[in-house]
Order: C-alpha cells, then structure tokens, then sequence
C-alpha cells in the first residue's frame, strides 16, 4: 500500500484525493497545509491525518510519496526535503521558477533514488488524449501548426494574492496559464522549442503580466501561436492543430473536433467528469512510476516548460526574438539575436 500525502489544500487537492481513493493500492494519508480548515476539508473524507507543517508530516505520517501543490517558489525547497526523507515526489506544475531550481530537484531526487513527476494535467485530460490518439493515427499527415488561445482572469482579488507576486508565482498569466499551452503545444507538435518571440501586457494594475502572446518555432519547424487574454469576453480553451490533410480542435468546453475533407467529426463530447478523469489518469501514471515505468511526462519536457516561459518574458523585454540552446547548461539556455532587426 502507497501512503500518499499532499502539500497544499488548494482547489486542486480535491482532485488529487478523490483520485486516491479510486486507486486500489493507494491510501491518502496525510494532508498539510498552513489553513486547518482547508486541510481538514481535503482530508476528513478520507480519514487522513491533517498537519500544518510539511516537515512535521514527513517524519510522522509514515508517507511513500507525496503531492505537492502550493505556490510555485515553494517546489525546490519542498521536493528536495521530500527526496531527503526518500519519498517519490508528484509536483503540480510549473515545476519551479528557474531552470536552476529545476535542475536542483533533478538532482536531489536522483542523488536520493526517488521518482519525480510533474504534474502536468494536460496530458491526461480526455479531450487532450482523444486529439493525441488522431494525431498517432497518422490520417492527418504531419502537423504544420497549432494557435493556442486561452482566457484567464488576473484582476486583482480574481485568484490568492500569491499568484500576484513574480517572487512566490514566477510571473502571471504566462507561467501559470501559459505553461498549460506551451505544454499541449509542444506536445502536439512534437519537437522543443527552437526560437521564440513573446509579448506581454500588465493591466488592471497588478504587478504580474495578465496577458501574453508568443510566437515559436518548434525544432522540427512547426510553427506555434499562443495567446493568453485576461477577462475576455467569451471563455475560451482551444489548441487548433493545423496539419497536412486537415485540423484538430480541442477544447473542454467543446470537446474534439477533426476536419478533414469538407467534413467535420467528433472524436471526444465533452463529460462532467472529465477534469476528475484528468487528475485520476495522472495518478495512476505516478504510481506506474513508483512500479518502475516510465512517466508519461519527463521532467526533461517540464523542465523545457519553465525555459521557454523564461525566455518569453525576455524576448517580451527586449523586444528582440530568442534563440533556445539545446544544451541543458541552465548558464547557457538562451540568447537574445540582437542583429536580428
């Protein structure tokens, strides 16, 4: 039996603990956060212990792994007493806020011979899966490009004033809503990100960016756009996958859609359950890990998710396209083209 716990009793911690009880060989144990009640919400469904403290819970709780879900800054310090005490570790993404803290928790996981997996939701959302499983079929040809547009809301009181700090957050709405489309986009298309140009705006006088909007060149040459719009009109979640003999797209809201010779097809109707399906799936790739497979998402992909948020904002701030290393020197993964008029 895996005795789970869980760091932070945010709105996705639910997920995470129904998640657990579906799991035959998989106990919630134990759930902290700084809020009793909070904790006591997530946990008293299921029997578990409730701390205030992480490392309290780490040396008491008699855990096998754990789920950490709390402000982004917080990961490295909170993976790496996770890897100190030999627990195998599910981090929420994005996985940290620099490169350097993501190679950090590599390290100390790898140093203390237990699993790191990031949670990346994406991958195991039912719409997602369905346009993977047509993108495989291999019916649409090769892809070409992809538009990814995604509205959010960072007026202020809208979400935890911590997402409003860069030092807690990492940044606004392209690291925390833009790490969801850079994810499925580079997924989708099937190679890292080579060049980039990006775009930000900071409205509604919060200190964090509320929108975003960046252009990338994946290796292999597809071309990639996504926008992220803060208090639109319409709520949207749609990656379009452009390919040579027709389209994908994929949202929530609408489900899977493909076109293809002047007809169109779903592949996926949307369910009320399939945010908790999501979170279920992922899971279950984390305790496959813990059984010696493989991980849906490498932290290698993860990692590539921080650097490509990171250089966006530096492209945004110079105003000048960046061209990404593919070396995984953290000193060395980005270049501003300064000759580039």
């Amino acid at each position: 039996m895996i005795r789970l716990g869980i760091i932070g009793a945010g709105a996705v911690a639910h997920f995470h603990a129904a998640s657990a009880a579906r799991i035959s060989n998989v106990e919630l144990a134990a759930v902290c956060d700084l809020r009793d009640e909070a904790a006591q919400r997530v946990a008293s469904p299921w029997g578990a212990s409730v701390y205030g403290d992480y490392r309290a819970m780490f040396r008491e709780a008699g855990l096998h792994a754990v789920i950490i879900n709390t402000p982004h800054a917080l990961h490295l310090e909170m993976v790496v007493a996770a890897a100190d005490h030999g627990l195998h570790v599910l981090v929420e993404k994005p996985m940290a806020t620099t490169v350097a803290d993501c190679d950090r928790m590599i390290r100390a996981c790898d140093e203390a011979g237990v699993a790191l997996v990031i949670g990346q939701i994406q991958h195991f959302l039912p719409e997602k899966l369905a346009a993977e499983e047509v993108l495989a079929s291999g019916e649409l040809g090769r892809v070409l490009m992809i538009r990814d547009y995604r509205t959010t809301d960072y007026r202020p009181g809208s979400r935890p004033d911590w997402f409003f700090s860069e030092a807690m957050a990492g940044g606004g709405a392209l690291m925390n809503i833009g790490g969801h489309c850079l994810d499925r986009s580079i997924w989708f298309g099937g190679a890292a990100v080579g060049s980039l140009n990006a775009s930000t705006l900071n409205r509604f006088g919060v200190p964090v960016e509320t929108d975003g909007a960046i252009a990338l060149t994946l290796r292999n040459g597809v071309h990639v756009s996504i926008s992220v719009v803060s208090d639109a009109a319409q709520r949207v979640d749609e990656v379009l996958v452009v390919c040579e003999h027709g389209t994908i797209s994929c949202s929530p809201h609408n489900g899977t859609l493909v076109r293809s010779n002047g007809a169109t097809r779903t592949v996926w109707e949307p369910q009320p359950e399939d945010i908790q399906q999501g979170f279920f799936l992922q899971l279950q790739d984390f305790v496959t890990v813990l059984d010696g497979g493989t991980p849906k998402v490498s932290v290698d992909h993860a990692r590539h998710i921080v650097e490509v948020v990171l250089a966006s904002y530096e492209a945004a701030t110079s105003g000048n396209p960046v061209v990404l290393n593919a070396s995984r020197d953290a000193t060395n993964t980005a270049r501003i083209l300064s000759e580039v008029p």
